[in-house]
């Protein structure tokens, strides 16, 4: 029954693992559970929970009805059947699980090499066509290290980088190209792209290449773009038109160029050119599509129904207008006649900084502190303050009442001594860490002596036999002091005591007869525990080998039928009905080694 129960517990803790570790569809964030879907079918893979799910269920009824019939096994050789079986079982229902656990580990494994998207995250979403020059912008504005090839797909799944703006962390996140046909005919990488642009909060960032190196034309990536364009709805967008040190939007064909600036003038969309190769407008598309998201979050909080109970909260204080005066801030006339600081200015203040430059720069020039003292006379600035002056110290001469705080100090510490207060036991420590160091060694001690007075006292009473021991007349005060009457203990008392006295009397009558010794009580009972050590253990009131049995002649008979069935397993050198083992039929040390001549009966 335990190796029962403790495969089925090993086969339930598994599954359990994996039911649990797996994420839960349904309790995703909409872009992770959509994304899941495009890689591996969502149907396909709750199926293949849901049928380790079955699993554990089937493994944990097997245990149960075996468990069950192992209880009324009337022979060990059945129960171990039963529990061969059982394993047999629960074996086979692993064994069919063979394709979902197959399909699960791919999974697992492509999961752990998916980048960590924060789908709440500010986000900077990249798209367009292939080869368009979407990973080299990645590669610039953040530490990600995209591959970057000059044929389309080079990107085949999403690739995440970071950077800070204002402070504050930012996603970018690259998405492989997408091609204009309906979503249907998609494959995998290109859904990838829909799934980002449909699920993110984003600002999006629409890659164009004008000069149509990557192998589409201007007119296929506006198509594109009036294709896609339902997805940009509530996200701030932008036009990126990459490659401009081949080809500017001035240099196209007319056609081009207005099919082009109808996507800039459309509402919403800005529009910026770059050159990825020659870093001109990276930054400006950076600093750009950031602002533009940072507004947009702010505007689509002030539009939600949260803004309303903040606000109610809030109050802005308003000085109230006692006249028609108007108070403006006051500045001083020395701060509005400053000149402003310019650096090209001959006659400019010198800064700290500047004396340093001159003086050897860091590291060489030290900065001397003595010039800011306000002196009586600035002349005294730099003069050298002496420790020792007409033969006294000059750290005397800093406080003018230090000989009168001296007295005081003196005449309190008098004081002190004369009430005694250094005269207690308790030693007195000059610093905290002093003190720390005497209370860690006191509690040192304590301990050991708590540990060795716990080993000594193991077998032995806790509190000696004294400690209890009580007069009767303090018993009696005590109890009166507390509202009780001790009349009866008092009697009580009395009467044991003379039980003692009369035993005394009667010990002290005891005499010798025949000049023998005649033993006394103490000498008896001496005797008597000797005897019974003598003896060994104290005999059972009932013999339990007759539990059970009408009389001893019964008893007998079991014990001889008991006997008589060990016989054959004794003969055959069994220790029981569980032992099958197997001796060697033939001993290694008379059949191993290289024959002589000679006989061999021996062997």
């Amino acid at each position: 029954m335990r190796k029962v129960k403790f495969t089925q517990d090993t086969f339930d803790e598994k599954l359990s693992a994996i039911l649990t570790e797996f994420p839960m569809l349904d309790d995703l964030h909409p872009f992770l559970a959509s994304l899941m879907n495009v890689l591996y079918d969502k149907n396909h893979y709750k199926l293949a929970l849901g049928q380790l799910r079955t699993a554990r269920h089937l493994i944990d009824q097997v245990a149960k009805d075996y468990v069950r019939l192992l209880k009324f096994g009337d022979s060990l050789y059945r129960c171990k059947q039963l529990k061969r079986a059982a394993l047999g079982r629960m074996a086979t229902i692993m064994r069919r699980q063979k394709d979902p656990l197959a399909y699960l580990e791919q999974v697992r494994q492509h999961i752990s090499r998916l980048p960590a998207i924060d789908a709440t995250a500010r986000t900077l979403l990249i798209c367009g066509y292939p080869n368009v020059g979407k990973s080299s912008f990645i590669n610039k504005v953040t530490r990600a290290d995209v591959d970057v090839q000059p044929y389309a797909f080079t990107t085949k799944s999403l690739f995440i980088g970071h950077l800070d703006y204002r402070y504050m962390r930012w996603q970018v996140i690259d998405t492989p190209g997408i091609l204009d046909h309906p979503l249907e005919d998609m494959n995998t990488i290109e859904m990838q792209s829909i799934t980002a642009l449909a699920h993110l909060k984003s600002c999006v960032l629409y890659f164009m290449d004008l000069s149509e190196q990557c192998g589409y034309s201007v007119e296929a990536q506006c198509k594109l773009f009036h294709s896609i364009k339902p997805l940009f709805a509530n996200k701030p967008t932008m036009l990126v038109i990459n490659k401009i040190d081949v080809t500017r939007l001035d240099d196209i064909s007319p056609e081009s160029r207005a099919m082009v600036e109808e996507i800039i003038n459309s509402e919403g969309v800005m529009h910026v050119q770059v050159s990825c190769y020659t870093d001109e407008g990276v930054m400006e598309l950076k600093n750009k599509a950031c602002d533009a998201l940072l507004e947009h979050r702010v505007d689509q909080k002030l539009k939600g129904n949260k803004i309303n109970s903040i606000l109610n909260r809030l109050h802005v204080a308003q000085p109230k207008a006692r006249d028609e005066l108007v108070r403006e801030p006051f500045i001083p006339e020395t701060v509005k006649n400053r000149k402003k600081y310019d650096r090209n200015d001959p006659e400019r203040r010198q800064l700290e900084r500047d004396l340093e430059a001159e003086d050897g720069g860091a590291g060489v020039y030290n900065i001397n502190i003595k010039k800011n003292y306000m002196l009586a006379d600035p002349e005294w600035k730099m003069d050298i303050i002496p420790e020792i002056m007409n033969g006294k110290n000059i750290a005397d001469f800093i406080d003018p009442d230090i000989l009168e705080k001296l007295d005081a100090l003196e005449r309190e510490e008098e004081k002190l001594q004369a009430e005694g207060f250094y005269e207690s036991e308790e030693e007195i420590f000059d610093s905290a860490d002093e003190l720390e160091e005497a209370e860690a060694k006191d509690s040192r001690e304590k301990k050991l002596i708590s540990q060795s007075s716990k080993k000594s006292m193991k077998n032995q009473a806790k509190l000696p036999r004294t400690v209890g021991l009580r007069t009767l007349s303090e018993l009696s005060s005590e109890l009166t002091k507390a509202g009780y009457n001790p009349s009866r203990i008092e009697e009580r008392a009395e009467e044991a005591q003379m039980d003692v006295d009369e035993g005394e009397e009667a010990e002290g009558d005891w005499m010798d007869v025949d000049g023998e010794d005649q033993p006394t009580p103490n000498k008896r009972a001496k005797s008597n525990l000797g005897a019974a050590v003598g003896k060994g253990k104290r005999e059972p009131q009932t013999d339990r080998r007759l539990a059970g049995m009408r009389d001893h002649a019964q008893a007998a008979k079991a014990i001889k039928l008991r006997d008589l069935g060990q016989r054959r397993p004794n003969m055959l050198a069994k220790a029981g009905e569980s032992d099958r083992a197997i001796k060697v039929k033939m001993p290694k040390h008379l059949y191993s080694g290289k024959r002589k001549m000679g006989k061999t009966n021996r062997r």
